[in-house]
């Protein structure tokens, strides 16, 4: 018996009814918010598609996959040193088809397919905004390269190198930049979720699925002391590992574009200014291999400005990550995008507590 009397048996049936709404309406809340998180390229976010992820990654899927790659792509590597008779050709064919190889599996299995298409879509999305910066990260970068590009030691290695040994370099400079966005990216992601405080959660949840949620719980920790949403902030696992990869993915779509362009630059600027015989002498060759459907465009040429872009792709790379102006300029908005995955993430899962403990409690 309670102070204010008995409870009747309507007062009992119309509390559990207001419970039975409340936890339909949590999961309406909450399968609304998966579909948010799979077209957003938070697929890592979802349970379900979290285990799966996790069964794809499992020893004795990945070495079976794995075993087949190597064999297959050493086979391969060894077959066109020997065709080609360049001896670089096999290392370099050897790590393309791991590559592709890892990014077959990622796309299927991994189901990364939805972290690609958004990250994709959200580069070339804001292409209007990203050309600006381009162009104004542009001038400095071949301003330092083209010494570089007007240096007749870099023309006599680069020109002299076979097409494998280049392709090589290629994916060293490749790798190299990954490799350091892989170290530097984790720590943009915990910079963000050791800022989350209830108007953190607030701003990022506004206009999502979980916007009225988040604001039920934030005031609920205030009055009643329950369980803060603050709480479950830390980003860790998978759910990490899809922020840093959406995060990796926009970042080398814009250094590509980049290095595409510093390359297209290098092929007119040399089509204008390197005549044949400073080619020749620099090069240390009696001749040049020019192209037929680009006649002042020579092979030499080409090795050259790939080679200077590879070098651009990694000091592209480099600054926009440590350099305060360029990593402004070119992570700004996608932090923001970050900031509020982190903030949805943070109420989805207190909602999914609370959800758990008053199914424990019928």
């Amino acid at each position: 018996m309670s102070d204010h009397g008995p409870v009747s048996p309507a007062d009992g049936k119309a509390c559990e009814d207001d419970a039975l709404v409340e936890q339909n309406g949590s999961a309406e809340t909450l399968r609304l918010t998966d579909s948010w998180f799979r077209r957003n390229g938070l697929t890592y976010f979802v349970p379900e598609e979290r285990d799966a992820v996790r069964a794809a990654m499992r020893p004795r899927r990945t070495v079976r996959v794995g075993l087949v790659v190597v064999i297959v792509a050493v086979a391969a590597g060894v077959a066109l040193a020997w065709v080609t008779g360049d001896v670089g050709a096999g290392p370099a064919l050897l790590l393309t088809m791991g590559g592709a190889a890892a990014g077959w599996y990622a796309l299927t299995a991994m189901r990364f397919r939805p972290i690609l298409a958004w990250a994709l879509g959200r580069t070339f999305g804001s292409l209007p905004r990203l050309l600006p910066m381009a162009l104004r990260a542009l001038p400095l970068l071949l301003l330092f390269v083209t010494f570089l590009f007007i240096n007749a030691e870099v023309w006599e290695m680069s020109a002299n190198l076979d097409a494998g040994a280049l392709w090589l370099v290629t994916l060293l400079f490749g790798g190299s930049a990954v490799a350091f966005l892989l170290v530097r990216l984790p720590e943009e992601v915990d910079r963000i979720d050791d800022d989350v405080d209830a108007e953190f959660l607030l701003r990022t949840c506004a206009r999502t699925p979980l916007e009225t949620a988040c604001a039920a719980l934030v005031e609920g920790a205030r009055d009643a002391g329950s369980t803060d949403p603050a709480e479950f902030a830390q980003v860790t696992g998978y759910e990490r590992w899809n922020l840093v990869l959406a995060l990796l993915v926009i970042q080398a779509t814009q250094v590509l574009l980049i290095a595409f362009a510093v390359f297209a630059f290098f092929l007119v600027f040399g089509a204008i200014v390197m005549t044949d015989g400073v080619q020749m002498g620099w090069t240390g060759q009696q001749s040049l291999h020019n192209l037929s459907w680009l006649p002042n465009v020579s092979g030499e040429l080409v090795k050259v400005a790939l080679f200077l872009s590879a070098f651009s792709s990694l000091y592209v790379t480099v600054s926009t990550v440590t350099d305060e102006t360029y990593r402004e300029q070119f992570f700004g908005t996608v932090l923001r995008e970050i900031e509020r995955a982190v903030g949805m993430r943070a109420v989805y899962l207190a909602l999914r507590a609370r959800q758990s403990a008053q199914v424990r409690s019928q």
